[in-house]
């Protein structure tokens, strides 16, 4: 099994955290945020990570050559930000002939159970499965409407007027279908441009246990208060 996790991005909203580092590698009790994602691809049974950077590329190279893990990592280096979808699509080929593939954000903070998503997205044979969560910011969120069957009827990225709390959590996962649906242009964004081409043919898995968007420096220090660990059950 195949994972991205997509790591490219400024850090702005949390600077200064990420004046000299990723944002990817900003720390949640003594542990970086890309070493939570690795731990979790380690006990689903995530072989092979593909992470992108830009921003203080070098200081990712180095924190893998120093931090050995039992996944496979391949990393890539954007001198342009491609968007979270353009990532995907540049590296299609990377992705091979597997019927399925996850995506993450690098910048979400979860201990959420993978294996049982991933059987939840077998079970429901859609071109793609986002997770979903219950949030308090909706303005500031990819707003999901689902149906009583689980299936995503309505996804709108940061509405002016949101039709509900129920967001995209930043994980996903998807079969090669996808690609045939990213537009071809950069920057190109999976929340504006392609999870809104899935209306009708993408699960939504309702996630219940710990999950942050560590973007920006107040939801940060929200997670360091309280992050319960990767062994905490919801």
């Amino acid at each position: 099994m195949k994972a991205f996790i997509l790591a490219a991005g400024n850090g702005e909203r949390l600077r200064p955290l990420t004046n000299n580092i990723p944002k990817c590698l900003i720390s949640i009790h003594d542990m970086a945020v890309l070493a939570v994602w690795l731990e979790l691809c380690r006990r689903h049974d995530i072989g092979d990570v593909l992470i992108n950077t830009h921003a203080h590329a070098n200081v990712v190279r180095s924190y893998l050559r120093d931090h050995g893990d039992a996944t496979r990592v391949t990393v890539t280096y954007e001198e342009s930000l491609l968007g979270s979808a353009g990532t995907v699509l540049t590296n299609r080929a990377w992705v091979g002939s597997d019927q399925d593939f996850w995506i993450f954000y690098g910048d979400v903070l979860t201990n959420t159970d993978l294996t049982r998503m991933m059987m939840f997205h077998r079970s429901h044979r859609q071109i793609a499965t986002i997770g979903v969560y219950q949030v308090s910011n909706p303005k500031q969120c990819g707003i999901v409407t689902v149906d009583r069957d689980h299936i995503v009827r309505a996804f709108v990225e940061k509405p002016e007027n949101p039709s509900g709390n129920l967001a995209f959590a930043g994980i996903v996962i998807a079969t090669p279908a996808i690609f045939d649906l990213i537009p071809d242009q950069t920057p190109v964004d999976l929340g504006f441009h392609v999870l809104p081409r899935l209306l009708g043919r993408m699960a939504a898995f309702p996630i219940a246990d710990y999950l942050v968007d560590i973007g920006t420096l107040p939801s940060y220090e929200h997670a360091q208060l309280t992050w319960p660990g990767l062994d905490a059950v919801a």
